[in-house]
């Protein structure tokens, strides 16, 4: 799956990936799994066969898409697969562009924007309140008092349970709502304030490490490497083999 424009959230049992327009996300056969598109989004969606997938981790993952694996996925769902009116890709043509887009996926980092779920109650407890919150700037120590729990267990169900700090996963989940606002229209100040920065300079950077370029940038459709003039205005093309 890839949003040539506007951001995706996948869910899988694993927990949910934020894709935006620089990621690709790949979900293998057999994970139950459903997305939603936030702002104006474009998806795009290539389906590959046995052979291809057994050559793309077996888990679902999100990469860095590159410039040609972009190109590709376009090129795969554009025009030339549904317009009668345009001569279309031979068989031929079409596997050698998704052999192309493997070999891509092949080499490029796995970079997922990826919120684990958490199985423990108390976890839960504060993941629940939080998403619905995510501006809420209170301290673990407060969030445990208000569950009975304390701040070192829950720091080590953290780290056994989802593989990071508390503070981690909660930039996670702000960097999350602030891509769907952004996706939404909303401008760089209200979105860091929503999300529960003190100031935008703050949100601008921790925004900027994960994500890559800056929000406005990111809103404003100019991606690092992708032109707002290269993404299609059309939505929601498939393309399966």
């Amino acid at each position: 799956m890839y949003a040539a424009g506007g951001v995706l959230a996948v869910h899988t049992e694993r927990g949910t990936s934020i894709v935006p327009a620089n990621r690709v996300a790949w979900t293998p056969a057999g994970f139950t799994h459903y997305h939603r598109a936030h702002g104006d989004t474009d998806m795009r969606i290539v389906f590959l066969a046995p052979s291809l997938a057994r050559l793309v981790p077996d888990h679902p993952a999100v990469f860095l898409a590159s410039g040609l694996a972009r190109e590709v996925l376009l090129a795969l769902t554009g025009p030339r697969n549904y317009d009668d009116a345009a001569p279309g890709y031979s068989r031929s043509a079409r596997a050698r562009l998704l052999r192309v887009l493997v070999d891509e996926l092949r080499e490029a980092p796995e970079q997922p924007l990826h919120l684990p779920e958490p199985r423990d109650d108390r976890l839960r407890a504060i993941a629940r309140k939080l998403y619905g919150t995510p501006g809420d700037n209170a301290t673990l120590a407060e969030l445990g008092k208000a569950i009975g729990a304390s701040t070192r267990t829950l720091s080590r169900l953290f780290r056994d349970e989802l593989g990071m700090t508390f503070y981690e996963w909660r930039t996670q989940l702000r960097i999350h709502h602030a891509l769907v606002l952004l996706a939404d229209g909303h401008d760089t100040i209200h979105t860091a304030h929503a999300c529960g920065w003190a100031n935008p300079s703050s949100f601008i950077t921790a925004f900027t490490h994960i994500i890559g370029t800056t929000p406005g940038r990111y809103r404003a459709g100019r991606r690092t490497g992708a032109p707002a003039s290269q993404t299609p205005a059309t939505a929601g093309r498939y393309e399966g083999y």
